[in-house]
């Protein structure tokens, strides 16, 4: 409804561990382009061009888990800090 910052707030991972975070969405799409951020359990990304850039992670979770539960193309530029609460 002409919404300039759409945030998602989802899961990293579904419950058997595949990646929720998909290089193409297999549901019908409502909007095209419209999210800016992904806040999941393991990190905050933003979206660019069509691709991830890894923002924040979580305490304990390191950027090689992230990359290995993200299907998508992930960008990861320098250190990735941790998420502060």
């Amino acid at each position: 409804a002409g919404a300039e910052n759409i945030i998602v707030a989802m899961s990293h991972a579904s419950k058997t561990g595949e990646s929720k975070i998909l290089k193409k969405c297999s549901l019908p799409l409502t909007g095209v382009d419209c999210v800016k951020l992904v806040v999941t359990d393991l990190a905050v990304m933003k979206l660019e061009n069509g691709k991830f850039h890894l923002i924040e992670r979580a305490p304990g979770v390191s950027v090689e888990e992230i990359q290995k539960l993200t299907e998508a193309e992930l960008v990861i530029s320098g250190d990735v800090p941790e998420m502060k609460f």
